[in-house]
């Protein structure tokens, strides 16, 4: 019997009032999502497909308008003092650490804040220097009396990253947490990522457009579009072997990929104007080369509406052409970052090779 996810979604809907009488905008359009304990989850989607809205929802910043969000198997409350237990067990990691660190405060304060708000009544310094330590800021005291503007893009992430693993939190939302850095950086803070779940059993869910980093730390990711996930799976099957037209559309445009790119038509329609069928149909490359048709499913993506995925951790597709066996071969994509790995060692991360298991920041 699987063990019960640590952070569970159901049927999550968000929606935001229109202006001046326009229908108001689905953001978050029904979703099923679970996280399980020292599991990574990537979340991943162009832009503007709701990652960030369905984020905060599951941090409680924005209360659903249906469906509920669990927690270590119990319904999140929305009353002050309900959200404040649940915020010291689930911590917001930002993209710009410049954004998130105040100017006029000290490492050491920055990092002590959720203790004070939370009433700490250990040693405020010792957990502290124990936080920074774990981010990777050693030795700590070097660090205590720094302002952000003293510090490079990369410490003042790790700076970020340890105000909140002080409140030694069960799981992390990482939005776009490497976005402003530079690639070796980037390489430097996912590998402390993924050490901090070896080493404490931290859960997280990584919101990015990048399939890149996707690929390097995710052990699960769900693609997104239009308020709805559309593919999800062990990360290995979707970014290797990918089904929907949309996360093939994603992965083809990469560097790394065989065959030629396939750009997608337009932008996505108005989350207040969700199209009949799939969500998808008025972009899909399927549809347009009439590929779908020749399955006999075109009337169907134009006209019937796909079930909401669930959140388990099975790869599931929300597909009327994949589930009418319409899937070609897979594609290998290659999505390697420049790297650093663990404890400070150079070198690059090695491309996909489907004979060899998948390493991350030199470690199997």
């Amino acid at each position: 019997m699987p063990a019960a996810p640590l952070l569970s979604a159901t049927g999550l809907n968000v929606t935001f009032p229109g202006r001046r009488g326009a229908p108001p905008a689905r953001a978050v359009d029904g979703v099923d999502l679970d996280i399980g304990a020292g599991e990574i989850v990537a979340l991943v989607g162009e832009s503007g497909c709701g990652k960030t809205t369905l984020a905060r929802t599951l941090l409680g910043l924005v209360p659903p308008t249906g469906g509920g969000v669990s927690f270590a198997g119990e319904p999140l409350g929305y009353g002050s003092r309900t959200l404040k237990a649940y915020r010291k067990r689930v911590q917001l990691v930002l993209q710009d650490p410049s954004g998130s660190l105040n100017p006029r405060h000290t490492v050491y304060d920055a990092v002590a804040e959720g203790l004070r708000i939370h009433g700490y009544r250990g040693d405020e310094r010792e957990a502290v220097a124990e936080a920074l330590s774990r981010a990777g800021l050693r030795p700590p005291e070097r660090f205590f009396l720094r302002y952000p503007h003293e510090l490079s893009g990369g410490q003042r992430q790790r700076v970020v990253i340890a105000g909140a693993l002080v409140l030694k939190p069960e799981l992390i939302v990482a939005d776009e947490p490497v976005a402003s850095l530079d690639a070796s950086v980037r390489g430097e803070i996912l590998a402390l990522l993924l050490s901090l779940r070896d080493e404490l059993g931290l859960s997280a869910l990584v919101v990015t457009h990048d399939l890149g980093l996707a690929w390097n730390i995710a052990d699960r990711v769900a693609v997104m579009y239009l308020g709805r996930i559309v593919e999800t799976g062990p990360v290995e099957d979707v970014l290797t072997n990918p089904q929907h037209p949309y996360t093939r559309a994603l992965l083809s445009v990469l560097p790394e990929s065989d065959g030629a790119p396939v750009i997608l038509t337009g932008e996505p329609p108005d989350p207040s104007r969700i199209p009949a069928g799939c969500r998808f149909h008025a972009r899909c490359q399927v549809l347009a080369s009439g590929e779908a048709e020749r399955a006999g499913v075109a009337e169907r993506c134009r006209t019937a509406t796909l079930p909401v995925l669930t959140g388990g951790a099975t790869t599931q597709v929300a597909c009327h052409w994949v589930g009418a066996g319409g899937v070609g071969r897979g594609f290998l994509v290659a999505v390697s970052y420049g790297c650093t790995g663990p404890g400070g060692s150079g070198g690059t991360c090695p491309p996909y090779d489907a004979t060899l298991p998948r390493r991350r920041y030199g470690r199997p």
